[in-house]
């Protein structure tokens, strides 16, 4: 009774995935997260391991042992609050042997904290920054940063500080490349632990759970399945089992465009996916898995064209496109805010210059020919003077139509992963508005840094019409079509 790993391993009761009462035992994930925990730990994890449970048993067992000892866990919406703290919390203390609840009893005891008679107290609540706490724990710190970010600004300025002096843990799937989660799990991946208040890295693949198998089915590995395993073998040291490789086909096959948000096999690619809510998380889920992002470079034999969305106070951005054999590469992007018309000219000719480019057709959206208090003969007339004379494409009745558009496009697209990587990250993130009243994702895009990428984006898919000799069938295409017509029916 004076280990407190025993006590964990052993006095406590949950309610396992099947709704049966279990006593519990630490999976090996949980294992080696007890052995690895330091006073200030960040793990980035696949989904249902287990270490919200793990945390909060630790929890109870610490507040139940040490006198004076506040403990908080908190969760990312006030639904998931009440409901970690019945099962997670509540239901183990109350499924303690009596002997030992009637010697540590709870004096207080409310819909979302216990007392005890010691002084010490857990709560399991969305936010935690009055008085000090000896141990925190934030439940999916990354989906409290994409949708509540004034709530995880909260955590960080309030509830750090007031646990200060005590523990920390802070689990999660991703949620993109931008946020508190996304920054502090890039810092403790770079920067190695120095001190207390130095955060420690842990990762937990999907392939870490000894339950995540499936029986083979060989006859269902598709090349770029076999190309994605020998992906992670080779460049990542990533050998999985049949066992593992059918269960994650069936998986991804339910979960698409999420699945390597929800289940990592490492922590690149975790971060790589797009987040919830956003609009092309599967048409990027696709690109990906078929190899539409890569190596697409400048090809000197096709010109290039450009679709913008036009700023003032915030980003002007750029797409550079080629047409190469049917297929739209997309080479560079380019995006800065604050600056004059001419800046963007300039861009443009230093980077035909140092490529060797001709120019195609430059696409600016529908308020490109707008008249601006701040340029005095208007847009148009402003990039014509510096030797620009873009096409305006035309506005789309409701944005859903633009959205769309994009959409059906993307299959035909090949992205350079090095000149379009700020360019790939504003389209993986750009999503709904989140409705923090209600809970729910809006019917409209989220306004922010990403939202200008994939309006430039949209204008390539609402104003570019393929050459037209492009509309007739190729040669090709008439001998596949005359092969269709026998009684085959290939």
């Amino acid at each position: 009774m004076h280990d407190p790993l025993w006590r964990i391993s052993n006095l406590y009761s949950v309610i396992d995935k099947g709704g049966n009462k279990v006593s519990f035992r630490p999976n090996a994930a949980q294992e080696k997260l007890l052995a690895d925990l330091t006073q200030r730990d960040i793990i980035l994890k696949a989904r249902q391991l287990g270490f919200t449970t793990l945390c909060c048993i630790i929890g109870l067992d610490e507040a139940l042992f040490n006198p004076n000892w506040a403990v908080a866990i908190i969760a990312h919406k006030l639904d998931d609050a009440k409901a970690i703290f019945a099962s997670k919390v509540k239901f183990p203390y109350d499924n303690l042997p009596a002997a030992l609840r009637d010697k540590l009893p709870s004096v207080k005891d409310s819909a979302d904290a216990l007392h005890f008679a010691n002084g010490s107290s857990i709560s399991v609540t969305t936010s935690a920054r009055s008085g000090t706490i000896q141990r925190l724990h934030v439940s999916e710190f990354g989906k409290i940063c994409a949708q509540y970010p004034h709530k995880a600004r909260e955590i960080v300025t309030g509830s750090f500080p007031a646990a200060e002096h005590g523990a920390i843990t802070i689990e999660s799937t991703a949620e993109g490349q931008e946020g508190a989660f996304f920054d502090m799990t890039s810092r403790a991946r770079r920067d190695p632990k120095q001190s207390r208040k130095d955060w420690s890295f842990h990762f937990f693949p999907w392939w870490s759970d000894a339950g995540n198998i499936s029986p083979p089915r060989p006859d269902t590995v598709k090349r770029e399945d076999r190309e994605y395993f020998d992906k992670l073998r080779y460049e990542y040291g990533v050998t999985l089992t049949p066992e593992q490789e059918a269960w994650w086909i069936i998986t991804e096959r339910d979960l698409g465009g999420d699945m390597k948000r929800e289940n990592p096999a490492t922590p690149d690619e975790a971060f790589e996916q797009a987040i919830e809510g956003a609009y092309f998380a599967p048409q990027l889920a696709f690109a990906d898995k078929h190899g539409h992002i890569g190596r697409f470079p400048y090809d000197p034999r096709y010109p290039v064209n450009t679709f913008w969305d036009l700023g003032r106070n915030d980003a002007t951005t750029i797409w550079l496109h080629q047409r190469i054999e049917r297929r739209n590469r997309f080479v560079g992007y380019y995006e800065n805010s604050g600056e004059h018309i001419s800046y963007y000219v300039r861009w443009l000719r230093e980077w035909r210059r140092e490529h060797g480019a001709e120019w195609g057709d430059h696409f600016w959206p529908h308020d490109g020919d707008r008249q601006d208090l701040f340029l005095e003969n208007g847009r148009l007339a402003e990039a014509e003077k510096h030797g620009l004379r873009p096409r305006i494409v035309g506005r789309a009745s409701v944005k859903m139509e633009a959205i769309d558009a994009a959409r059906a496009v993307f299959p035909t697209c090949d992205f350079d992963a090095t000149g379009c990587a700020t360019g790939i990250k504003r389209l993986r993130h750009y999503r709904k508005d989140w409705d923090e009243q209600r809970g729910v994702w809006k019917d409209r895009p989220r306004h922010d840094d990403n939202s200008h990428g994939a309006d430039s984006f949209m204008a390539f898919a609402c104003g570019y019409d393929a050459p037209a000799w492009e509309t007739e069938p190729s040669e090709f295409e008439e001998d596949r079509a005359s092969d269709r017509d026998d009684d085959t029916g290939y």
